[in-house]
């Protein structure tokens, strides 16, 4: 028996939308990305960008377990030496919550340009508005991602 892999033709994305208010982080992390690669799928080949689109609404009222809000940092590098800054996940939920759940997503996808493709799905807002209806997104059940 041979395997099967995907014709670019057959592939139909969707558009999905999660409400990230009182989800944990890392669970939803792991859930989009799963979906960004296209592993929900029948046909996923790893070799292939057969994953849907993926809107994120509400990243500002995401849950932090533990002490990692005020024990965690993000790096980032301006391209010079020496040039490492870093910013405490407090400070980062509070200015820019839709860059945390962004980076948290963008570490579990692969580090390759498959990857960079598979992240160009992905839109994170801080609030409840996106301006993606005409896409006609459906409600992703987050009841599994609750249950934990």
């Amino acid at each position: 028996m041979k395997t099967y892999s995907p014709k670019s033709a057959e592939i139909v994305r969707e558009w999905h939308v999660i409400d990230a208010d009182g989800l944990i982080l890392g669970r939803l992390s792991t859930v989009v990305a799963s979906i960004l690669r296209g592993k929900h799928r029948t046909f996923f080949a790893p070799h292939m960008d057969t994953g849907d689109n993926v809107i994120i609404i509400n990243a500002d009222k995401i849950v932090i377990t533990a002490n990692k809000v005020d024990q965690k940092q993000a790096y980032r590098h301006t391209g010079y030496p020496g040039g490492i800054r870093s910013t405490s996940w407090k400070d980062l939920m509070k200015d820019n919550p839709d860059k945390l759940v962004y980076n948290s997503i963008k570490g579990m996808v692969p580090k390759n340009r498959l990857g960079r493709a598979q992240m160009e799905k992905l839109f994170v807002y801080a609030g409840p508005q996106h301006p993606h209806a005409a896409q006609k997104p459906v409600a992703y059940d987050t009841s599994a991602i609750r249950r934990g």
